[in-house]
């Protein structure tokens, strides 16, 4: 029995493309072949035979990685068991047939090139924050570059919520988005999270979402399994470890402004102690005792932490039910440099000497007793935009930077305090557009923004308005 035609031409086709007639209909045959509906590059880049990270592809057809292209290797027998016939490597985006063995290069493969290293330009980058320009997808459903959902993958909302906040931070985004940290040798951790950053803003993805799927691998490798995606962590925790490693890997040092980590996110406080004295008096706690010395030290910071007021032991049944609320304003008054409270068996009294560009406030939800977590409820009131910071700043050049700032993203917890007992969510502004979205994993849904000091706020960036 005679093979259908369309099987002989691709069995027979010619290991290298001359350019004549013939060749470019064996070419267009194979590239016929493609389902990009089946392509999803956000996975880990290693063989799924051989586990390897060596030497890459993916095949055109099932989206599945594998290890070479040689007569010996686990592409080529996949190309030849499935009919499988395009392969894309991973790392130089070079396109090959299989198992002839031939490169192609046809310009209706550039959109696959493209999903699988986006690459922004500096106009198109400036462009961002200015205009909601909506994309579509393959399935022609609508998403907005930069406000797309990110997979939970088992348990890393605390990882999607960081990586959302930090990928609207418009001197960070722009920076991980324009760099080729490839090229200069930089970390896994920094390259993956530059790539990451720039799918979220693609304006020509497949889908209208993104797993972080390589980025979380990388993160539990290098924190030493310390931050994994099969168990959720504190969110605070893991972004102070986020910021100082890549600040660490971008080659900072202790230094102010020695990478573009310190330069938006680094302030300073001022720490004044005393030991206290022997409470005679029912406000002996409440000032500094000037007979005593006064330690004075002064010291950097990327996020301030705020003390919440405790809740309530004891309330009647009207109360039950009525959640405390409290301003920021109230809690913010511990670096007003005039109140004095007791910490570890010391007098302390703080003063933000030095206001950053991008202010991070952490407000402490969380604390462990000898028996289990306990979280405090309390809901933080707050205004979307114009915090004054004047009370809380010495900072000698407030007269001149100003002191008004913008919230810029927030970071809620609902639930328990335990592991997997509770998620997170995020806040973030459009700066074109000022509509706020509320993004929780996938689920991408606009917000009216009074309503979102109604949820427990848990981390905070605000931003430095210039003075007009």
């Amino acid at each position: 029995m005679e093979e259908p035609q369309s099987k002989r031409a691709r069995l027979d086709s010619p290991p290298k493309s001359n350019g004549n007639k013939k060749d470019k209909e064996t070419t267009d045959l194979y590239l016929e072949t493609i389902d990009r509906h089946m392509l999803d590059f956000d996975f880990e880049k290693v063989c799924s035979v051989s586990l390897s990270h060596l030497n890459v592809y993916a095949c055109l057809t099932c989206g599945k990685y594998y290890q070479g292209r040689g007569k010996t290797s686990h592409a080529y027998f996949h190309s030849i068991d499935k009919d499988h016939h395009v392969f894309i490597n991973l790392t130089t985006l070079k396109v090959y047939v299989l198992p002839d063995g031939y490169e192609v290069d046809d310009p209706s493969l550039n959109d696959i090139k493209y999903v699988l290293n986006p690459i922004l330009t500096k106009e198109q980058v400036a462009e961002l924050d200015n205009t909601l320009k909506t994309a579509y997808d393959l399935n022609n459903k609508k998403y907005i570059p930069g406000f797309v959902g990110l997979n939970n993958i088992k348990a890393n909302d605390y990882v999607n919520v960081i990586i959302q906040a930090l990928a609207h931070i418009p001197p960070i985004r722009d920076y991980f988005i324009l760099q080729d940290f490839e090229s200069k040798g930089s970390s896994q951790l920094v390259c993956r999270f530059s790539t990451l950053v720039r799918k979220i803003w693609n304006p020509r993805a497949f889908k209208g979402q993104v797993s972080p799927h390589e980025l979380v691998q990388e993160i539990s490798n290098a924190s030493r399994k310390r931050f994994k995606l099969t168990e959720q962590s504190n969110a605070i925790d893991f972004l102070s470890w986020f910021l100082n490693t890549l600040h660490k890997d971008l080659g900072g040092t202790k230094k102010r402004n020695s990478s573009i980590i310190y330069k938006y996110f680094q302030g300073e406080v001022k720490v004044e102690s005393q030991e206290p004295g022997i409470a005679t008096e029912k406000d002996a706690l409440s000032s500094f005792d000037p007979r005593k010395p006064i330690k004075v030290q002064e010291s950097p910071f990327l996020f301030l932490a705020l003390d919440l007021p405790p809740v309530p032991l004891y309330q009647d049944e009207r109360e039950r039910d009525i959640v405390p609320q409290v301003p920021l304003t109230t809690i913010l008054s511990k670096f007003d440099g005039k109140r004095v409270q007791e910490v570890s068996n010391e007098l302390k009294r703080y003063s933000i000497t030095r206001l950053p560009q991008y202010l991070i406030l952490h407000i402490k939800r969380f604390t462990k007793n000898n028996w289990t977590n306990e979280k405090n409820p309390t809901i933080v009131n707050f205004p979307i935009k114009h915090l004054d910071m004047f009370n809380f700043s010495n900072d000698p050049e407030k007269e001149t930077l100003g002191t008004h700032y913008d919230l810029l993203a927030n970071i809620s917890h609902e639930g328990g305090p335990e592991s997997g007992k509770g998620s997170y969510k995020v806040h973030v502004r459009h700066r074109g557009t000022e509509q706020w979205y509320q993004i929780q994993d996938l689920i991408v849904e606009e917000m009216m923004p009074q309503m979102i000091f109604m949820s427990e706020s848990y981390i905070q960036i605000w931003e430095r308005k210039k003075r007009e």
